[in-house]
């Protein structure tokens, strides 16, 4: 063991010298990282704001109540403002205000046009107006408010017209009001989940992470191709030690650099982006997993590569597969269907499962996907070994 500790301290320091597994296991990720959060955390960060006008041209007991439940809506938020206007135009006006210009203008304009309350409280139709001159959150929401308002008075009439035909002599304006006051029979109650999707910052920070760790590991595999090109290898073949040792020294010096890549990623975008990665404790079993899955993997494309060239063309082929595949860049598990189910089949994705499993539980829900992670090292490492070790004796 002191032989693989020797060569892997001798990979190590050439390795640091050239710098090449620092830009690829650091400063690579880390900078995309930073870009990726830039663009899509405003859209995540993203807070509603809106302001509506209110035209009361009726005034009518039923005007009356649809602007008090408007009033009552924009004080239960304070990102919701109520202006009122005087008219139908200044409404328009107010509604046609391009989006970010200086002038102040509204989302969207409720009209409640003379006689309202009088038809609402008989049989003859009216119309609510909602005005709006763009499209958005606000303008939708204030078409739902107004849908809502109109389904409820629809309520109210057909259970007056029932009470009526059932011989009932109040007042139809009383009986609407019960029928308002009456509480529905059924009732919808929201239960939610503990969330097992990463924020924007973590998926950005832990995708581009296991995705470079797959380059950054290769370096100590593909060092045995690079080592017999260049006649070095012959040279550790004739000295007094085990080809296993070798092997060891490689896959100790890929071990570390992968250690060192992930730790000083975790640490820095936590610091930097304040990404989240959960429990130290969980992170570092799915760390340390999720290197091992790697190094088995580049070990079985490196072992059957007849040079070193093309092993690294291979690793990198087989790392942008794996990684699209696995959703390092995207949440393939939005997208459902076969894709959803196939991302199952990489590392990556069971790396990114652990994390979002972790945020959402504790250290002991990350289990499975530790366990499919090492799951992967072992097969992909044995197949591996056996062509590494066909390439010591050729």
């Amino acid at each position: 063991m002191r032989q693989a500790w020797h060569i892997a301290s001798k990979d190590l320091k050439l390795r640091f010298r050239d710098r090449s597994a620092f830009i690829i296991g650091v400063i690579a990720p880390l900078g995309l990282a930073a870009i990726f959060s830039s663009i899509f955390n405003p859209i995540e960060e993203f807070q509603f704001v809106a302001t509506y006008a209110v035209v009361d041209l009726d005034g009518g007991f039923v005007a009356t109540q649809f602007v008090a439940g408007l009033e009552q809506f924009g004080a239960a938020s304070e990102d919701v403002k109520i202006v009122k206007a005087a008219s139908r135009e200044e409404a328009i006006a107010l509604a046609d205000v391009e989006p970010f210009s200086s002038e102040e203008g509204v989302d969207a304009a409720f009209v409640l046009p003379p006689g309202f309350s009088d038809a609402v409280q008989s049989d003859n139709p009216v119309a609510l107006e909602v005005i709006s001159g763009q499209a958005g959150v606000g303008a939708g929401l204030a078409i739902a408010f107004a849908e809502q308002f109109a389904s409820e008075m629809t309520y109210a009439r057909i259970a007056v017209a029932g009470f009526e035909s059932l011989g009932g002599t109040d007042d139809r304006g009383a009986a609407g009001l019960r029928a308002l006051a009456t509480p529905s029979p059924v009732s919808v109650e929201s239960v939610e989940t503990s969330d097992k999707e990463l924020a924007g910052k973590t998926f950005y920070a832990a995708g581009l992470a296991i995705f470079f760790l797959f380059f950054t590991v290769q370096f100590g595999v593909n060092s045995l191709l690079e080592e017999r090109h260049a006649g070095t290898l012959s040279r550790l073949m004739a000295a007094p030690m085990r080809r296993s040792s070798i092997i060891a020294g490689k896959a100790i010096m890929s071990f570390v650099l992968g250690f060192v890549s992930m730790v000083v990623l975790v640490v820095a975008t936590t610091l930097l982006f304040g990404a989240e990665w959960g429990n130290p404790i969980g992170v570092f079993l799915l760390v340390v997993a999720g290197i091992i899955s790697a190094l088995g993997i580049m070990a079985v494309v490196a072992g059957f590569a007849k040079t070193a060239e093309q092993a690294q063309n291979y690793s990198s082929m087989v790392a942008v597969i794996l990684g699209f595949l696995g959703g390092t860049f995207f949440p393939v598990g939005q997208a459902g269907g076969i894709l959803s189910d196939l991302r199952f089949v990489t590392p990556h994705a069971w790396f990114m499962q652990g994390l979002g499993d972790l945020g959402a539980g504790n250290v002991g829900d990350v289990l499975p996907a530790v366990g499919a992670l090492l799951l992967f090292g072992l097969v992909a490492g044995t197949i591996g070994l056996v062509g590494l070790r066909k390439g010591l004796q050729s």
